[in-house]
């Protein structure tokens, strides 16, 4: 019994062995459906400062973009692609949620569907050759085989023999019966997966992608009829958004996050975008193939680049300084993007679903305010230094603080701000300058300019200087002169108190921003003198 017993299990354990190494079945490609949802939700260049304008050839932000698709999963195990990603996408971030197996392993397709490619993955198979006679333009077609490879000439196999494409000196032309499997012309994202019982899911694709950028830029216009010096304005905004990547996103759900991100890794070297391979066909020369160097002819010839998309009707608008612009002011908009909190940062949703089309720049309304009060004051610098005998125009500067009270009360991301005021020749253009971001609740400033009629001369009554011995006190003389028809408003700054003492304090002197100021209203068509003496503040107990 025992003897009877062992070839049995001899069998039992050879067939164990057999199945264990039978190599494992390979896994069937699913294709996912194209995208029933997304939304992009736009990041700003982290290193772009409020001076720099986003760089449309070269945009360094980025995107988190959401997907909703649907997929339909066989037994086991199984490959689903994911075709249409944004070609600048970071493959390590994506994530995958809702399927039952979870994901085995992800990867990132590296050949786009291109001349090299077809050819590549057409070794060994038939295509149709189709050549033109120049002088009489029939065509004659005939079956070949691939036999080489894209990288160095293509041979293929006729009822004739070898030959290699284009060099028989006729027009010539390959049909391909169908694509190769694994070959799209959009990049693919794809993940192998597991499911015992397989079954139709509705899946989150979530990934971030390199490529994208936005800015926003106000413009303003003032108010004709506002008191002097007490201005008020109408003060509307615009997020500029720019897609560099090839894919457009469709009806999409669109936020904007505004603050400074902190980025360590690089998006751009991880993103690497696949790449069409072009083919470049080698032959010698004509008459001759025992001499000469070879002559390279690509084949099929590069598709010129598609044409830049216009912009979309809502943006229209240009934001520059432009008479344009100040027109636009009159006109409703359409949509404005709603303020959220997160965390830290805010988060401006566009309240209807847009396209953000591929290499395309798009405007949207976040912010359109009414009437913005704020006051405009005009400021010089007469620091212990300053001692010159020609006077200096006063720098004018809109005030304003960012609350409900003066109109505002909301987050402003940083950018342009372009401000015009009412003429008789119509609205024209007054000042433009850059903001950095303000929270809710800071003041905010606004530079205009220097003004032509209103000026700061600003002279040591002693010829003793900053620095001489005994740090002696220096008489100090401020004349301030309005050439204007209505009062202004003048601020003189002095120094820092932690350089500078000031002794005969005088009428409006306080310190403000961290320096030792002296306000001013100044009358119609006048000049005012302002005194005081100041001295270095090392030795302010002598």
């Amino acid at each position: 019994m025992a003897r009877a017993a062992f070839p049995t299990l001899t069998l039992a354990a050879a067939l164990l062995s057999m199945a264990w190494a039978a190599p494992a079945a390979a896994r069937e490609a699913v294709m996912a459906s194209a995208p029933s949802a997304v939304s992009v939700t736009l990041y700003r260049d982290p290193d772009r400062g409020p001076d720099d304008q986003i760089n449309r050839n070269w945009p360094r932000g980025f995107a988190m973009i959401n997907e909703t698709r649907t997929v339909t999963l066989p037994p086991g195990e199984s490959t689903i692609r994911f075709e249409g990603v944004a070609e600048g996408m970071v493959a390590v971030s994506a994530i995958v949620t809702g399927l039952p197996g979870g994901t085995i392993e992800k990867n990132r397709n590296a050949d786009l569907l291109s001349p090299a490619a077809l050819v590549d993955g057409t070794l060994g198979n038939r295509v149709t050759i189709t050549r033109t006679n120049p002088a009489t333009g029939a065509q004659s077609a005939e079956s070949a085989v691939v036999r080489t490879r894209a990288d160095g000439g293509l041979v293929l196999q006729t009822a004739q023999g070898y030959e290699a494409v284009r060099c028989a000196g006729m027009p010539e032309k390959l049909t391909f019966d169908s694509v190769p499997d694994g070959l799209s012309a959009q990049p693919v994202f794809s993940i192998d997966t597991r499911d015992a019982s397989g079954g139709t899911y509705q899946v989150q694709l979530t990934y971030i992608a390199w490529g994208f950028d936005w800015q926003a830029h106000y413009v303003g216009t003032f108010e004709d009829k506002a008191p002097v010096g007490k201005e008020k304005l109408r003060l509307r905004s615009w997020l500029t958004l720019v897609n560099d990547n090839g894919q457009s996103f469709e009806d999409a759900t669109l936020l904007v996050v505004a603050g400074k991100l902190n980025v360590e890794s690089d998006f751009q070297g991880l993103s690497d975008p696949p790449r069409g391979r072009g083919l470049f066909l080698t032959c010698y020369p004509l008459g001759s193939t025992a001499e000469g160097s070879p002559e390279n002819y690509p084949y099929p010839p590069p598709p010129p680049p598609p044409a830049p998309m216009m912009m979309e009707a809502d943006a229209e608008i240009v934001v520059t300084g432009s008479f344009r612009v100040a027109q636009s002011m009159a006109s409703p908009v359409a949509m404005v993007a709603t303020e959220e909190a997160l965390g830290d940062l805010k988060l401006y949703r566009v309240p209807e679903r847009v396209t953000v089309a591929s290499k395309s720049m798009k405007q949207v309304a976040f912010l359109d305010k009414d009437a913005v009060q704020g006051e405009l004051e005009y400021r010089a610098s007469c620091s212990p230094w300053n001692n010159s005998s020609d006077p200096q125009a006063l720098r004018r500067v809109l005030k304003t603080k960012n609350d409900k009270k003066h109109g505002l009360g909301v987050a402003l991301p940083m950018g342009g701000v372009t401000l015009f005021e009412p003429s008789s020749a119509g609205d024209l253009l007054v000042g433009e300058e850059t903001l950095r971001d303000y929270a809710e609740g800071q003041d905010v400033e606004i530079a205009l300019g220097e003004s032509p009629n209103a000026f700061a001369l600003c002279v040591r009554q002693t010829e003793a200087e900053p620095g001489d011995e005994g740090n002696p006190w220096l008489p100090t003389r401020a004349t301030l002169t309005n050439a204007n028809r209505h009062p202004i408003k003048a601020r003189v700054e002095l120094g820092r108190p932690a350089d500078w003492g000031v002794r005969k304090k005088v009428k409006g002197m306080s310190v403000k921003d961290g320096q030792w100021v002296i306000e001013r209203t100044i009358p119609a068509g006048a000049s005012v003198n302002i005194d005081w003496e100041v001295r270095s503040a090392e030795d302010e107990d002598d």
